[in-house]
């Protein structure tokens, strides 16, 4: 049985800019990100896109996030028509546009070490037949295919309600005309199961395992092409997450709700509990529910929690065992404190990295500080890491703030894991940057990479600050 990898995608976080998403999502205790290339978070035809993609792959390695990229975008090439043009378009210039974004999309995969790139077939237009269409997606699939291979991408075909190739039969016609190339692989959204195809979502899975490459997921109804939070639709999730579990599928299963930016991180932090409450371990549920009822065996379960639970499942495991706590405020601070105090490195990790994710599920507010207070104080690179999160972004003093991301400096911990620091960065801190450069430049001594980058980055926007 393989522990499910759960991310979010960007577009349901449109209204954030790129690096807080990645901020957010690792916070809330997601593992990957489904990101989309549009306007508000990586241009692909941006000026400064290689640049970019560099700080992106750094962002996402330091957080410790997977990546998928998408490609979906309503009105990236056509400020007009939603999704145009598509490889259906019957002008020539129409299918190259979108033949040369997807074909940008395999390099920027590639760049970012994504797990795929995922994209769909369109709606052919008025006066284009069935067959001609067809013929048309499948050149230009071909071309993308060799394509990708070059690039080492695998892509990911995602069948979408009300387009050409809309449910799982289209896709595998699809890719027998193709010749069936194993780089050609599967995005399956589970709410396009439930809303059209005529087996369970749990069946698609099965039937899909093979080709799997990328999941989507949310609820849905039957017939009704509307991306729904979970608990909001018909879906009967415990045996989908099953049946991808045993079906081996180790790829991201992503949280797909593009219309819900206007509750982004409600909405990220309810659909990470749904998955996880559905895909939970029986000792997981168990344990729970111990809690709900008696907090104080909480301090038997939560050190046991990695053992009882598999593989890579501790964290996540503890991570609901503390939600499942009712206190808040100080209170819950006294909790946590007790099980950081007497817990192993794991342990302490473990309550460190639920912090943002207690401060918006708990209103936990500052009252947690004096831990992190503790593990800023260790020469523990991993712990100090998890200190400088986003709770430490959001509650840390200016003062505490700047000696905690100087302390990574000398450290060596990269400054892509600290969260907040390109809207809490300030005059103050980038002098303290330079001091510390031209110390080491002085010795002779190398100046971090990063380090580096951040100083060039805020000489560059005061360079522009009369602009």
């Amino acid at each position: 049985m393989t522990a499910p990898r759960f991310g979010y995608g960007t577009n349901g976080l449109s209204d954030h800019r790129l690096d807080e998403v990645l901020e957010l999502i690792a916070g809330l205790g997601y593992t990957g990100v489904a990101l989309t290339l549009d306007h508000q978070h990586l241009d692909p035809y941006a000026p400064d896109l290689s640049r970019r993609l560099a700080r992106i792959r750094r962002r996402l390695t330091a957080l410790g996030l997977g990546v998928v990229v998408e490609t979906g975008a309503r009105y990236l090439l056509d400020p007009w028509r939603k999704h145009a043009p598509t490889l259906l378009d019957p002008d020539p210039a129409g299918r190259a546009r979108r033949l040369d974004l997807l074909r940008r999309g395999t390099g920027i995969a590639a760049d970012l070490e994504a797990e795929a790139l995922s994209f769909w077939s369109g709606t052919p237009e008025p006066g284009v037949g069935h067959d001609e269409a067809f013929r048309l997606l499948a050149d230009g699939c071909a071309t993308l295919v060799e394509t990708a291979r070059d690039a080492g991408t695998r892509l990911g075909f995602e069948p979408e309600p009300g387009m050409l190739v809309s449910d799982l039969d289209g896709y595998e016609r699809l890719r027998d005309a193709l010749g069936a190339p194993e780089i050609f692989g599967l995005t399956l959204d589970i709410g396009h199961c439930q809303c059209l195809e005529s087996v369970s979502p749990a069946e698609c899975v099965r039937r899909a395992a093979p080709w799997l490459v990328n999941v989507q997921i949310e609820d849905m109804r039957r017939g009704i092409h509307e991306h729904l939070e979970f608990g909001d639709g018909e879906i009967d999730f415990p045996p989908v997450l099953a049946a991808l579990s045993e079906a081996g599928y180790q790829g991201l299963v992503s949280v797909e709700l593009p219309r819900h930016s206007h509750s982004g991180p409600q909405s990220a932090l309810r659909s990470l509990n749904a998955l996880r409450q559905a895909s939970a371990h029986p000792w997981t549920r168990d344990a729970v529910a111990q809690v709900r009822d008696d907090p104080a065996v909480l301090a038997r379960l939560f050190p046991i929690a990695a053992r009882s639970t598999g593989p890579g499942q501790g964290e996540a495991v503890r991570a609901q065992l503390l939600q499942a706590l009712t206190v808040t405020g100080p209170d819950l601070a006294a909790a946590l404190d007790e099980l950081y105090r007497g817990g192993d490195t794991a342990e302490r990790l473990a309550v460190l990295r639920a912090l943002p994710l207690l401060d918006q599920a708990r209103s936990l507010g500052p009252e947690a500080l004096p831990l992190v207070a503790d593990a800023l104080r260790t020469n523990d690179t991993r712990l100090v890491t998890a200190a400088v999160g986003p709770y430490a972004a959001r509650h840390l003093d200016r003062a505490a703030w700047r000696q905690a991301v100087l302390k990574c400096v000398f450290m060596g911990i990269p400054l892509d894991a600290v969260a907040g620091l390109s809207r809490r960065t300030d005059p103050e801190l980038l002098r303290m940057f330079r001091a510390f450069a031209a110390e080491r430049t002085a010795a002779g001594r190398p100046v971090p990479e990063d380090l580096r980058t951040q100083l060039d980055l805020h000489s560059t926007e005061e360079g522009h600050a009369h602009l």
